[in-house]
């Protein structure tokens, strides 16, 4: 079934409409033109899909804005056949070298390097028949490689997708010159069959052979800049020397098309410099458009931008100064929703969809976890609700740390405290836990950013990685009260170890929010969030919190009756991102009705754990953080997301496309399902074993332990606050109480 007939079916499926409502709404742009930024598909959807593949471009009608342009590097075959192929060399993108033997492999000198490898003059179209494509970048799905998508020409791309726009790039044309290939006489020749809008080269004397055989009205030529420091064959100047005369340029072109660099720089640590460079401003006064390249959502782009690709277009498109004439993209689903719900909004417009944006450990995406700068950077990021997660030091002092363990968050295996290293399995594990250090030692410590994608190279903000100071709960909670926030969520884990450590986490908390003044009527929104119904237990019937039950385990549906034990210690829930959509093997699978359950018992529904980085993300979601908000707040209809970049959520909140009575496509939530039924079964693996149901048994425990009176801690150089047992008094004064009975038994039995 070729893409056309199967995409029929696929559009019953995820019923996206290809709505053009959206589209180029608001003010004038500030383009050249003074119309929206143009998206161009750099082949197809090739951010998901095998590049210039069948689905790749049949897909970009179905998830992009309707005058989405598609884009095909154009290759040369042996017989003078215009075929659809990313790079020169074939191996790259294909399985040539499964089909032929590297007997078929060439060297020729491209650009002036010898390079050996399967080249397009060396095959006949018939021959590359056999040939299928693959991913040319490996971090991408791989299931789409067992297909077997065959190389498709130019003739193939206008004819079965019939884009609103087509743009040839001729990369190569000196190359195919060299063994007697004219890419002249093959654009002649295909526009007599096919409508070519775009035509783009690197090659200066291409574009000025060619330019007197097309009309501009119809067809436009942009020069397309490499490196800086590249040289352009047929002038033998840099580009970077090349863009200081684009008056020149003009004479042949009416666009230049570059590499997003050129606009916004960045630094050799992959920091963006301090102002964007004048090219478009430049460009646009000498009658030039300007389209920008190089953007994937897949990219590890500048850390300025957290991983977030809405907003790394919103700085070319939207940024107040200029805007680019248009965008080149592996994922025309992103450019597509930034041009027409992202950009030219009212800053004062309401907002229409309103779940809460919970912060995890503040804006922890940016900054070391639960620091003062971390809080800071998630209140003025626009967060609802400000987190902390309750852990108690040595001598009683409840703290803001994400983890109980503080190799987690700091770089205390690196001080002197290392030799407190121990083993506590039910902590999990080997660590150096808040409980063995005095609060002022803790004060000491580093703090670390958490990177727990680092495997795949994507770090967070590294120049912060070891920013900021470590709080506690009262420093937090004061902070809380002076700023924007509309409430705080305190999340207490380990309350039965830590009783039987000598320290009243539940009792901390009550006293903290006391004094912080959290009791009073006009006070801030307070939530307390726990895995373990015994906890909520404690601060049932205390003043007006919210109590929060995580469930933290994967779960598939759960049992009515389970959800009126819930709602008898609990008023919301917090499930994880994986039940509410299933998956295999990063592809989604079904959507769970658990949502739906809790909210016809009026129990709200929060969602964790949302992070930017494509990598924690299923494919469904085109490695774009904010479909994924979309398809989890407009599909699934979760009341509040806890994020670690809460600045993304709340860009979200506000794109203009969630009040549209019909959105496009393009802004439609993702339907579980549509991609993995596209893949040939040969290239999955077996389905795991469901996930369980939730149960009565699940939920119910045992009630808190006493907590215990701890040994009377040694002698210490901090001026630190004694622990408080449950009744208030310190540990030091239930020691002497009870070292005075003992005492007066001792005298009884002497008498």
């Amino acid at each position: 079934m070729r893409a056309a007939e199967a995409f029929g079916l696929l559009l019953l499926c995820i019923c996206l409409a290809a709505s053009a409502s959206a589209q180029g709404s608001g003010g004038a742009w500030k383009t050249l033109s003074g119309d929206p930024p143009l998206v161009v598909a750099r082949g197809g959807v090739s951010g998901i899909f095998p590049d210039s593949s069948d689905y790749a471009y049949g897909f970009v009608p179905l998830t992009s804005s309707p005058d989405t342009v598609l884009y095909c590097d154009v290759q040369l075959t042996k017989d003078s056949m215009g075929i659809c192929y990313p790079t020169l060399k074939l191996e790259n993108s294909s399985n040539i070298d499964f089909v032929y033997s590297s007997k078929r492999q060439s060297t020729y000198l491209v650009n002036g390097v010898p390079t050996t490898a399967y080249f397009p003059n060396d095959f006949t179209l018939d021959e590359l028949s056999n040939v299928t494509l693959i991913r040319g970048i490996l971090s991408r799905p791989p299931q789409f490689d067992a297909y077997g998508f065959q190389i498709l020409t130019v003739q193939d791309v206008a004819t079965n997708y019939k884009p609103p726009g087509l743009w040839l790039n001729i990369e190569h044309d000196a190359f195919y010159t060299q063994h007697n290939l004219s890419m002249r006489s093959f654009l002649l020749a295909a526009s007599r069959n096919v409508v070519v809008n775009y035509i783009s080269s690197p090659e200066c004397n291409f574009l000025k052979g060619i330019a007197s055989r097309f009309n501009p009205n119809i067809t436009k030529l942009v020069f397309r800049f490499l490196g800086q420091d590249d040289i352009e064959p047929t002038t033998n100047q840099t580009y970077g020397s090349l863009l200081k005369n684009l008056t020149t340029i003009k004479t042949f072109a009416s666009g230049i098309l570059v590499p997003k660099e050129y606009i916004w720089p960045v630094d050799g640590s992959n920091y963006l410099l301090a102002q964007h460079t004048s090219v478009v401003s430049d460009a646009h006064t000498a009658g030039l458009e300007v389209y920008a390249s190089g953007f994937a959502n897949d990219n590890v782009f500048s850390y300025n931008y957290s991983y977030d690709p809405v907003a790394e277009y919103l700085s070319f498109v939207d940024n107040g100064d200029f805007s680019v004439d248009g965008v080149l993209s592996d994922y025309p689903m992103t450019p597509s929703a930034v041009i027409g719900c992202y950009s030219q909004i009212d800053k004062n417009a309401s907002v229409t969809v309103n779940p809460l944006v919970i912060s995890y450990n503040g804006a922890s995406g940016d900054y070391p976890g639960c620091t003062d700068l971390a809080y800071q950077k998630a209140i003025s990021d626009g967060a609802d609700i400000l987190d902390c997660s309750v852990q108690m030091t040595k001598d009683g002092v409840p703290i803001c740390l994400g983890s109980i363990n503080l190799i987690d968050s700091t770089t205390v295996s690196q001080t002197e405290f290392s030799t407190l290293l121990k083993s506590v399995p039910e902590l999990g594990g080997e660590g150096i836990y808040t409980f063995d250090l005095d609060w002022a030692d803790i004060q000491s410590l580093t703090p670390q950013i958490e990177n727990p994608y680092a495997n795949a190279a994507l770090f967070r903000n590294p120049r912060a990685k070891n920013d900021g100071k470590l709080v506690s709960l009262a420093d937090f909670l004061a902070l809380a009260n002076m700023s924007t926030v509309s409430g705080v969520l305190l999340s207490i884990e380990n309350a039965a170890y830590l009783a039987r450590k000598g320290l009243g986490v539940t009792d901390a908390v009550l006293d903290s929010l006391t004094k912080a003044g959290f009791d009073a009527p006009t006070s801030k929104k307070v939530m307390i969030q726990s895995t373990n119904s015994s906890v909520l237990e404690e601060f049932k019937g205390k003043n007006k919190y919210e109590l929060v039950y995580f469930i933290d385990e994967l779960v598939r549906d759960v049992l009515n009756s389970t959800i009126q034990d819930i709602k008898s210690f609990a008023d919301s829930v917090v499930l994880t991102k994986g039940s509410v959509f299933i998956d295999h093997s990063a592809f989604l699978t079904e959507a769970t009705d658990t949502i739906e359950k809790f909210h016809a018992s009026n129990v709200h529904v929060y969602t964790r754990l949302f992070v930017n980085e494509f990598i924690s993300q299923a494919w469904d979601f085109f490695s774009d953080a904010h479909v994924e908000l979309n398809s989890f707040v407009q599909g699934a209809g979760v009341d509040g997301i806890i994020t670690a970049f809460p600045k993304t959520a709340i860009s979200f909140r506000r794109n203009k496309c969630l009040s549209m009575k019909t959105p496009p496509g393009y802004s439609q939530p993702i339907q579980p399902g549509a991609l993995l039924g596209l893949i040939p079964k040969i290239a999955l693996p077996p389905a795991e074993a469901p996930y369980p149901v939730l149960e009565d048994s699940d939920v119910n425990e045992p009630p808190l332990p006493s907590v215990e009176i701890a040994p009377a801690p040694s002698n210490t150089t901090h001026d630190s606050p004694s622990p408080t047992s449950p009744n208030g008094q310190t540990k030091l004064q239930s020691l002497s109480i009870l070292s005075t009975l003992l005492l007066l038994l001792a005298l009884a039995l002497l008498i």
